[in-house]
């Protein structure tokens, strides 16, 4: 009973054992996955961490620079912009997890959640020790790269969550079956006429706009790592759709249009 309570939980409920195609007999094989956790909670865990680390550095907490700088207050006017945009950034990923993203995937192992969060919670603290150094060094373009790269940080952001609540509003709940994204009437869905995945192609726009708004080299590895990553999350999904929808438009590429 107790082994077929958890196939139960773990199939979908319209299955008819009659429908398969089994024959007269068939055995069941259970494998024991070990530890597992739900992508949401790995998907909390990583974007709670840098958020917390982050802060840590920009309210110069002891231990972490000079005695002298503790509590201290930078003079950039940079340094808090963004501190701002990076908070933004992950509290959205946090409220989008929470409230957005209908997660298909069930879950994954406990290990996991040590490898992706080592990676985020180790690359912000990172980028967050120099861009909140005291002896931190404005971008060398001054007010006019700042403003740039804030422009572009805000407008892929609202890109990125546009994307999301698009891809949300394909399936509805409890739904299983799998649809091929289009443009809505929101201008920021637009790029689902050139790419398969918009979302990535926005993410990383935020990412190259933070890049030049602190001109920061921890910050351009993180995008450039980020860009490599996503790059091949976006082809797997671009040929999962070629594959499953036959009439996928041909015009679109993976993450940049017309390039990648």
């Amino acid at each position: 009973f107790d082994i077929k309570a958890l196939f139960q939980k773990s199939c979908e409920d319209e299955e008819i054992l009659q429908t398969l195609p089994v024959g007269t007999t068939a055995s069941f094989y259970f494998s024991d996955l070990g530890p597992q956790l739900t992508w949401g909670t790995v998907f909390l865990a990583e974007c709670v961490g840098p958020l917390v680390i982050y802060l840590m550095f920009y309210f110069h907490l002891p231990f972490i620079y000079s005695p002298k700088y503790d509590f201290t207050s930078s003079k950039h006017w940079v340094v808090h912009l963004a501190c701002m945009c990076h908070s933004f950034h992950y509290i959205k990923r946090i409220l989008e997890t929470l409230f957005v993203h209908r997660i298909s995937h069930g879950t994954m192992p406990l290990r996991n959640i040590f490898k992706n969060c080592g990676y985020y919670w180790c690359t912000a603290a990172w980028m967050a020790y120099y861009i909140n150094h005291p002896l931190y060094t404005t971008p060398y373009y001054g007010q006019q790269q700042v403003n740039t790269g804030l422009y572009i940080f805000l407008f892929c952001q609202v890109g990125n969550f546009s994307i999301h609540v698009a891809l949300r509003n394909l399936k509805p709940p409890g739904s299983k079956i799998k649809k091929i994204p289009y443009p809505t009437k929101n201008p920021f869905t637009w790029m689902f006429w050139l790419v398969s995945c918009p979302n990535y192609t926005y993410e990383m726009g935020s990412w190259i706009g933070f890049t030049v708004m602190t001109q920061c080299v921890p910050v351009a590895f993180f995008t450039l790592v980020a860009f490599i990553q996503m790059t091949v999350w976006a082809k797997g999904k671009h040929c999962g759709y070629l594959k499953e929808f036959r009439d996928y438009p041909t015009l679109r590429s993976s993450i940049l249009p017309f390039i990648l």
